[in-house]
């Protein structure tokens, strides 16, 4: 199986996938799903053992000629022989081989020697490092088909001391709800025809971590702030108003009696999933510093089992995510949030749908990835919120 043909049962799959959910045929879908998984693990195992065949060939073509060492970028490259280069390095690499080029300069000084190595081999794409996952993984997640609506109830049955034969009241129990739709995320990644034709297979395999990452980065940007269905948005924890008595607000530096305040904000029914959400920067800026009455650190930075730190305060855990703001102004800004993370609920209709396309007017790739989500905080009685700004 070639790359083209591969690349065109894959869309034919994609496509009926995509409609099998349009139609609600989850069964379909799953068969079609489960088809691209096993066409990809065929088409990685074929291009392996090709790879392999090809790195135990003795002979190398020698390619194209070119003008000079600085003249590389110009190989001609329509029948395969930029691989055929590269296969050569390789061969140079494990066993010593000549790297076979014409070269019209009589000497080859040190300052040419980087240039003959072929700029594609480095199997690696450096890119800027974000944080990303630790909210979404803490959060409810549910994949139900249509909208969901999930009763709620504010009013509680008491129960009352009588005498005997004595009777109370019957209480009317009322309901209200929480309703979840629809908005698409959607992202799309366009490669030129050059890049595509020229470069590694590194790309291809980056795009699908870029793709994920930007996802994941939008899904927990809106968790932590998003502003709803105005802006085809969930709805963000920041959005929510706390309930009275449970917003703490703190003018100037955060104390030690800033800190018991937040936690008898907190009510004991939401004790044991609480954590502190807040940026980086206020906790070891505004927190970490803060001692109790006997000159003992209130937060810690503690090593986990998997040797990453483990942040805390009072014990209580402390999550840090990118999302929160951390600028203190003359205005009161809500920096930090205690909230059972799992409270807050993400429901999605299908999984990520991926399909790619052709630009007619710029010839790029482009692949394009679809999803359908909402989000909101189920029940916000456990949110506490802590607004700080500048003295």
């Amino acid at each position: 199986m070639n790359r083209e043909e591969y690349l065109k049962m894959r869309n034919e799959l994609l496509e009926a996938a995509q409609k099998a959910i349009e139609a609600g045929d989850s069964e379909t879908f799953e068969a079609k799903s489960k088809e691209v998984e096993e066409l990809d693990a065929r088409f990685e195992k074929s291009a392996q053992q090709q790879a392999d065949l090809n790195a135990l060939k003795g002979a190398v073509k020698p390619p194209m000629q070119m003008a000079n060492v600085d003249g590389i970028s110009l190989l001609d490259r329509e029948n395969g022989e930029d691989k055929e280069y590269r296969k050569a390095f390789m061969n140079y690499v494990m066993k010593g081989g000549k790297i076979p080029m014409q070269n019209t300069d009589a000497t080859t000084v040190t300052d040419n020697v980087g240039a003959v190595i072929p700029q594609t081999v480095l199997n690696r794409i450096i890119e800027k490092l974000e944080s990303n996952g630790n909210i979404l993984s803490r959060v409810t997640r549910t994949h139900y088909k249509g909208g969901v609506s999930i009763p709620t109830s504010e009013a509680k049955p008491t129960a009352s001391w009588v005498a005997e034969r004595g009777d109370v009241d019957s209480f009317a129990k009322t309901t209200g709800s929480v309703s979840f739709t629809y908005h698409k995320l959607k992202v799309k990644v366009a490669i030129s025809l050059v890049v595509d034709n020229v470069t590694m297979e590194v790309f291809e395999r980056t795009l699908a971590d870029n793709i994920a990452e930007a996802m994941i980065r939008a899904l927990e940007g809106a968790i932590i702030n998003g502003t709803g269905a105005t802006y085809h948005q969930p709805v963000g924890i920041l959005t929510e108003t706390a309930v009275e008595g449970q917003t703490v607000a703190i003018t100037g530096d955060v104390t030690y009696s800033d800190l018991l305040s937040i936690e008898a904000a907190l009510p004991s029914a939401y004790e044991a999933g609480a954590v502190y959400v807040m940026h980086k920067k206020i906790f070891f800026t505004k927190i970490l510093s803060i001692v109790d009455d006997n000159g003992q650190p209130i937060a810690r930075v503690d090593s986990g089992f998997d040797g990453k730190p483990r942040y805390s305060i009072l014990g209580r855990e402390v999550v840090l995510t990118d999302h929160m703001p951390y600028t203190i102004s003359s205005t009161a800004a809500k920096l930090i949030a205690l909230v059972d993370l799992k409270q807050y609920m993400i429901n999605t209709n299908m999984n990520v749908t991926v399909s790619t396309y052709t630009d007619e007017d710029t010839d790029d790739k482009v692949t394009k990835a679809i999803m359908l989500a909402d989000g909101k905080l189920i029940d916000k009685n456990g949110l506490v919120f802590v607004t700080i700004k500048n003295s």
